[in-house]
């Protein structure tokens, strides 16, 4: 049976939305640093105090914000896995694609889900159970890898190699993810790790002395990971 929100619910949900909001504002002009309680208030018309019935703190509130970001880029590369069709690996690429298009979009979010953790909201990096958004946004990829190892195991080290190297380290992503098969571990990481990093550069400007268009290169890595799994993309077939 579906419970009818009360009228004081409504209008506590619909300042909590107003308040993270006027955060996001901030730190699209400012940087995390721009965000404050006194600021989110000056720009509500509300006493900084008053916010603390809806936030108990700042850090609270910048976790509440980073946990949208997260659900909103999930969304995105959601999507463009719906669109992708049915197999596994043009999935991948276009998720991909789609975290890079939304990270580029958003440097100044990017840099708050992704970058240095703020003092008070490590949290954010300590995804250490299947509801925190961070392992939502990760669950697609994860479930598309899983579903390519099904349809044909991909070209990994060997298995020995990487249960030695990583088995007793992965206790992490075991809390976020599961018990996950070795190979698909090592694929899933390394992937992330190379798409975070081209992704993270090209947010950054640290591409520009090299490459007056970052998504060629970006484009090349992504048929590079697909090779090194053994799996060829259409395109290059």
């Amino acid at each position: 049976m579906t419970v009818t929100p009360t009228r004081r619910e409504r209008l506590r949900e619909a300042a909590v939305a107003e308040i993270k909001q006027a955060a996001r504002r901030l730190l699209a002009e400012g940087g995390p640093q721009a965000i404050s309680l006194r600021a989110i208030a000056r720009e509500m018309g509300m006493t900084a105090p008053a916010i603390y019935r809806y936030f108990p703190s700042l850090d609270a509130l910048v976790t509440a914000l980073a946990g949208d970001l997260f659900d909103e880029l999930r969304e995105a590369v959601q999507a463009a896995r719906d669109d992708a069709g049915d197999d596994p690996l043009p999935q991948i690429l276009a998720m991909s694609r789609a975290f890079r298009r939304w990270s580029v979009a958003h440097p100044v979010e990017f840099g708050l889900v992704f970058g240095s953790p703020m003092p008070g909201v490590a949290a954010l990096e300590l995804c250490r159970d299947r509801d925190h958004p961070g392992a939502r946004f990760g669950q697609p990829f994860l479930e598309a890898f899983l579903e390519l190892r099904r349809r044909r195991p991909f070209r990994t080290p060997p298995l020995d190699v990487i249960r030695e190297q990583l088995g007793d380290d992965l206790e992490p992503l075991r809390a976020s993810h599961g018990d996950l098969p070795i190979d698909v571990a090592w694929a899933f990481l390394s992937g992330w790790t190379r798409l975070n990093g081209m992704v993270a550069m090209e947010v950054n400007h640290h591409l520009q002395w090299a490459l007056t268009r970052p998504e060629a290169l970006f484009e090349l890595e992504l048929s590079a990971f697909a090779h090194q799994l053994g799996v060829v993309p259409d395109a290059d077939r």
